[in-house]
């Protein structure tokens, strides 16, 4: 009987110490946290870690993968990182096309004056606020490289 209770006393001494010696997932977490790159945001849960957030190209995304993979303690890698898209090209409408679309946007307003040069289209003359708005509005659908406003405002 005491031969027993000492194998059992052993067994869960033995059980408590591996139990203690393994990472806990809050210091886990902070681990990977630490070495991941900003704007990354790591959760981790029994071991198993997960990745959000934007990633600049799937080089990184991979890279964040690598780095809680190798953290002491981490079961399995849940990589929930989305690829920021690349931003669309710029596209600025030639002067022939630019000029001709600006003259019917601004043939509605007889006191104002357009003119166009290497896609920058200046205004000049006067024109009351709320049809300014407007104008505005139609000039930037045309895709300008930049509108000068040299509008007097009545």
């Amino acid at each position: 009987m005491k031969t027993t209770n000492l194998l059992m006393s052993m067994v869960i001494a033995t059980t408590l110490f591996f139990v203690g010696c393994k990472p806990k997932d809050a210091a886990i977490q902070a681990a990977v946290q630490a070495k991941e790159a900003t704007g990354i945001t790591v959760a981790v849960t029994k071991g198993d870690v997960t990745l959000t957030g934007e990633v600049a190209d799937e080089a990184a995304k991979a890279k964040a993968e690598e780095v809680a993979k190798a953290e002491k303690g981490v079961k399995t890698v849940i990589n929930s990182l989305t690829v920021k898209p690349a931003p669309l090209p710029v596209v600025i409408s030639e002067d022939p096309t630019l000029s001709k679309n600006v003259i019917d946007a601004v043939k509605d307003f007889p006191m104002v004056k357009a003119t166009v040069k290497d896609g920058v289209v200046t205004l000049t003359g006067e024109i009351k606020k709320p049809a300014l708005i407007t104008l505005m509005q139609h000039l930037n659908a045309l895709k300008p490289k930049k509108i000068e406003n040299k509008l007097t405002v009545k």
